[in-house]
């Protein structure tokens, strides 16, 4: 078994790769059962929370994968991450198990890249400029991999905590982009070709009235039922997708709300990654056209990331 660490993951993959990957995975043919979600009830009252992801191709290379993530609220009050996690891949043919790789690495490349692939159906052919909302680590991943689908000129990036996002900025200078860190988010967004949006907003960060024609919304965050990150106005201005209908109608606040308001049908919502990849539903089809995008992630994701660095490690 090959233990793979998160530097191994970053000098093996690159965007535009894990993106074409991506897309061959969602056109292939690849088992992807529900997640399984344990809590597990903690001293004090509190729960925490064990995942399991699994996936596994049918044909072709026979590859299985799980990913195992454990999420622990309290973590915070002894300084440690709230969320660990690790990717087993193993054989399809035997079971063995091939290599347990970095899953927090591997869940960032393959987001980012996700909804970097979402966008090269979604946004405009000329999109030039994206506002990042939100400085955490998947921002630098996002503001790249979005860098890497559309001809983006200028990036703007915006955080609650402007520290964070000077932090962030620095990091992104050293890649080659330079950013723009914005004080005012409704200026920002008024302007922007691409919203990216990672946050742990439990309120609408982004309006739906301050969008532009054309712009397209990436939804990331707001990864429970109660939390979104953009307002029922956006939902109703845009022709919306997901990557996966029935995990971002239970999983996101973003979809599930406005489906119990009566904001937004099941039935308008317009394609979702596999269809998409697949040409049975439609991407942008004018340019005025507003698009939004929620993805939640899907363990085919993990395993199509999983098989890539691999590969390219030489298995």
């Amino acid at each position: 078994m090959r233990i793979v660490t998160a530097e191994d993951i970053s000098r093996v993959l690159t965007y535009p790769a894990l993106i074409e990957a991506l897309a061959h995975a969602f056109r292939a043919d690849v088992e992807v059962p529900p997640r399984h979600a344990h809590m597990i009830p903690q001293p004090g009252g509190s729960e925490a929370k064990l995942l399991l992801m699994p996936a596994w191709t049918r044909s072709g290379e026979r590859l299985l994968g799980c990913k195992v993530v454990s999420v622990y609220p309290d973590n915070a009050k002894v300084g440690k991450p709230s969320v660990y996690g690790s990717y087993l891949l193993m054989s399809g043919d035997t079971g063995e198990t091939l290599a347990l790789m970095d899953g927090a690495a591997l869940t960032a490349w393959r987001t980012a890249c996700a909804s970097a692939l979402a966008a090269r159906y979604l946004a405009r052919e000329d999109a030039a400029h994206l506002v990042m909302v939100g400085a955490g680590a998947l921002a630098p991943h996002l503001v790249r991999a979005h860098c890497a689908v559309r001809p983006i000129k200028r990036v703007t990036l915006w955080n609650r905590t402007r520290s964070r996002a000077i932090s962030t900025a620095f990091a992104l200078h050293a890649s080659g982009v330079e950013p723009l860190i914005a004080d005012d988010l409704e200026a920002a967004v008024r302007t922007a070709d691409v919203v990216s949006c990672a946050t742990l907003a439990s309120e609408p960060l982004i309006r739906g009235a301050w969008l532009k024609k054309g712009a397209h919304v990436d939804l990331v965050g707001a990864f429970t039922p109660k939390m979104r990150e953009a307002d029922d106005q956006a939902v109703r201005r845009a022709r919306v997708y997901v990557d996966t209908r029935a995990a971002a109608a239970k999983g996101s606040g973003d979809i599930g709300i406005p489906l119990k308001r009566k904001v937004l049908k099941s039935s308008d919502i317009a394609g979702d990654l596999f269809e998409l990849c697949r040409g049975k539903a439609k991407g942008r089809r004018r340019k005025d056209d507003i698009t939004l995008f929620k993805s939640v992630g899907t363990a085919i994701e993990d395993l199509a990331a999983a098989m890539l660095v691999w590969q390219r490690l030489g298995g």
